[in-house]
């Protein structure tokens, strides 16, 4: 009875953990063989049959038959009298095969090989699931929540494995509760006090691009190759794409009729912003592109430092730099290069900077201004005060007081 409870446990185990036949019988093999060279010393005669299809296992002991005067090693051997009450037709010299009950071991053995049996499973359950996610870095995993703490929530999978997604790798406005569907790609494993360590994220770049694989069929079959992704998470994000066959849209393809395709990603992504760029290998187009919204008049190119200079007429200059720099900067990450920006001007046209007005105007209301791309006095006056309400945390009496003091200067 004991030998079938040894063997529906693991069994069980096996179901639940998918541990195949071939490895089932293995760790279970080794587990009787331990207990064996324990009590024996050796297992090396020691045949150990499992019958998984019956759910019980047999052991088998071969000894030497010996003169009953030359014996010295009871495990080894056997003497010619105790071999012929097992058959009388027994000889000197001859091996007999005698099996052994476990049951006669002692519920201490017993314990022992129940012991050694669930330190192995475990062992070896952390390592499939080791390989199993090692394999699957890149991948997208779903899971549902299972608890919340300050740092990290730890998220069960369907085969009821811990994944890890850390505070710094949700989108700034994730908000969880216990019991939900959460999707991540998975970005390490790794080993931690001796158990498997997956980690997920839903602010890598990885992570937003296995979700256009998911939504844009033409991605996933390879017409279309996504050359770039920059992203300030639950922010904006700029992708470059690239189509290889003509008659594709690449643009158009991701984004989907009346942006459907893209708005099942923008709705996952907690409605951060993505524009998709058309890849070109014309650096200067490519600039123009990525900063998008923004009119460009002319681009010129500093190899030597990686700069581009781009020249866009005043009322151009906040959409080039977006709001926070935020597109300026994502634009600059797209293309490799670090892009100053400058307003083209007619060479009549007077102006000035704003740090000229340093000795009347406080220090932290010209950085405001420069926030949102305004360094002169004109690019400053060409905004309307509505529109500079809007865009800066000044307030109305501090903007119309900047105003009559600027607009004096041309006056």
């Amino acid at each position: 009875m004991e030998n079938i409870n040894l063997i529906d446990t693991f069994s069980e185990f096996k179901e639940l953990k998918n541990i195949d036949r071939a490895t089932m019988i293995s760790v279970l093999e080794d587990s009787f063989r331990s207990v064996l060279i324990k009590r024996f010393g050796t297992d090396e005669n020691f045949d150990v049959i499992i019958n998984d299809d019956k759910g019980d296992f047999e052991i088998w002991r071969n000894r030497e038959v010996v003169a009953d005067e030359d014996l010295e090693d009871a495990n080894l051997q056997i003497s010619l009298t105790e071999a012929n009450k097992i058959d009388s037709d027994y000889e000197l010299g001859e091996e007999v095969t005698d099996e052994v009950k476990f049951l006669d071991f002692g519920r201490r053995a017993i314990l022992s090989l129940r012991q050694n049996l669930s330190a192995r499973i475990l062992e070896l359950e952390k390592d499939n699931i080791y390989h199993k996610y090692k394999d699957r870095i890149g991948e997208i995993v779903t899971g549902e929540v299972y608890q919340i703490w300050k740092r990290e929530i730890l998220i069960i999978d369907d085969e009821n494995n811990e994944l890890i997604l850390p505070k710094a790798e949700q989108i700034p406005s994730d908000f969880f509760r216990k019991g939900d569907t959460v999707r991540g790609v998975v970005v390490k494993v790794d080993i931690r006090n001796n158990n498997p360590l997956i980690l997920l994220s839903r602010t890598s770049p990885v992570f937003l691009e296995r979700l256009f694989e998911l939504e844009v069929p033409e991605i996933y079959d390879g017409l279309i190759t996504i050359k770039k992704i920059v992203r300030v998470p639950g922010e904006r994000a700029k992708v470059a794409v690239e189509s290889y066959d003509e008659r594709i849209d690449p643009v158009g393809a991701c984004v989907g009729m009346k942006g459907s395709r893209i708005h099942g990603i923008v709705r996952e992504l907690r409605n951060e912003n993505i524009d998709v760029i058309n890849y070109t290998s014309n650096v200067q187009l490519f600039i123009q592109r990525a900063l998008n919204p923004a009119k460009i008049i002319n681009i010129k190119l500093v190899e030597e430092t990686g700069r581009a200079e781009v020249y866009l007429r005043p009322e151009e200059v906040s959409l080039a730099i977006g709001k926070g720099g935020l597109n300026i900067r994502l634009a600059g990450q797209l293309t490799g290069y670090e892009l100053d920006v400058y307003r083209e001007a007619d060479e009549d046209d007077e102006d000035v900077t704003l740090d000229e007005f340093s000795d009347e105007i406080d220090s932290w209301v010209l950085d405001e201004l420069k926030a949102i791309g305004c360094d002169t006095a004109k690019s400053v006056l060409d905004l309307s005060e509505e529109d500079l309400v809007k865009r800066t945390d000044l307030e109305e009496e501090t903007i119309r007081d900047l105003r009559k003091i600027l607009s004096a200067e041309f006056e």
